[in-house]
């Protein structure tokens, strides 16, 4: 409790990590739930790669680093051995969920919305951070399926996230692990290493090259990361700022639209498995390809109104 108790800790550090718990909890579960199904074919695998990641998630702030390396070690060889299977899922019936959209109706968006309501009014209106927005856009969002249906109770909830990460698998934490690999560029010093690749090719002085190589190479960066913002903080120092930053753009414009850049990457790369391969394993997609496929001409078109944007009102 030295933690929370802390006054050198600020609140929206306390509260994520409230959110990290619970989020760890609800991971250990799903740990634990499938190591009493009998109908899961791989039972002993799956449990210990929910309830190590859930206890990492959950308790990691206070598990020593190097005890923290290990458990994400053993967490990674179920993965590795695909050892991390589904069990028995639960879903409700064609005609139960026609029912409940019957009572529900287009209601059914609210909650979603909420969301991101909440995590851009904290993020704009608050010093508490969006991700804490996030967290408590989904515990109103909680309540508001609980209001609409009394069949949403608690337990249907915490089941439903259960089938969810169950469905998705050792894919779920690739966004995080592909964040941390960002912060491992960056210290191990690769966007020097860029800096000096781009510096031989790149005209001195010449802004709107410059700002043409940041863009598409956030882009590409980000189909091999999988995520921009890990892309970003390399892209930024190998390219962004000596190229570009470095003679007299704006920042926050530049900086705003290279992260959009990223994210035209992100509609491009299966290593963004959140975004396009989660959606073909929900949805039963033959082609794991089909949702990459259909989003490659809005990637393209967005990345040249975006380079066009910044060269414009840099």
């Amino acid at each position: 409790m030295s933690f929370f108790m802390s006054s050198e800790e600020l609140l929206g550090t306390k509260l994520l990590e409230i959110v990290y718990i619970l989020i760890g909890l609800i991971t250990i579960y799903t740990g634990v739930k499938n190591v009493m199904d009998k109908k899961n074919p791989s039972r002993i695998g799956t449990g210990i790669f929910w309830i190590v990641l859930g206890i990492v998630l959950a308790f990691g702030r206070w598990i020593p680093a190097k005890v923290n390396g290990v458990l994400i070690i053993v967490m990674c060889i179920p993965a590795i051995l695909q050892k991390v299977k589904i069990g028995k899922i639960d879903k409700p019936t064609e005609q139960e969920s026609r029912a409940n959209y019957d009572k529900v109706g287009m209601k059914i968006f609210i909650p979603a919305l909420t969301i991101g309501v909440c995590a851009l009014g904290f993020a704009l209106f608050t010093d508490l951070g969006a991700l804490v927005g996030v967290g408590v856009g989904v515990l109103i969002s909680a309540l508001l399926l609980i209001l609409f249906l009394k069949s949403n109770t608690p337990k249907v909830l915490l089941n439903d996230s259960e089938r969810m990460l169950s469905t998705v698998g050792p894919l779920s934490m690739l966004p995080m692990l592909l964040a941390s690999l960002g912060a491992i560029f960056t210290t191990s010093g690769v966007g020097d290493v860029i800096a000096q690749i781009v510096g031989n090719v790149i005209p001195k002085g010449n802004v709107n090259v410059g700002i043409i190589v940041y863009a598409v190479g956030m882009m590409v960066f980000t189909m091999i990361m999988g995520n921009a913002f890990a892309a970003i903080t390399v892209m930024t120092v190998g390219i962004g700022a000596p190229f570009v930053l470095a003679y007299g753009a704006n920042p926050v414009l530049i900086g705003m639209l290279a992260l959009t850049c990223g994210y035209c990457g992100t509609l491009l790369t299966p290593m963004a498995a959140n975004f396009n391969i989660v959606p073909v394993a929900l949805l039963d997609m033959k082609n794991r390809f089909t949702v990459i496929r259909n989003q490659v001409v809005i990637a393209v078109l967005m990345l040249v109104f975006q380079i066009a944007y910044m060269i414009m009102f840099k």
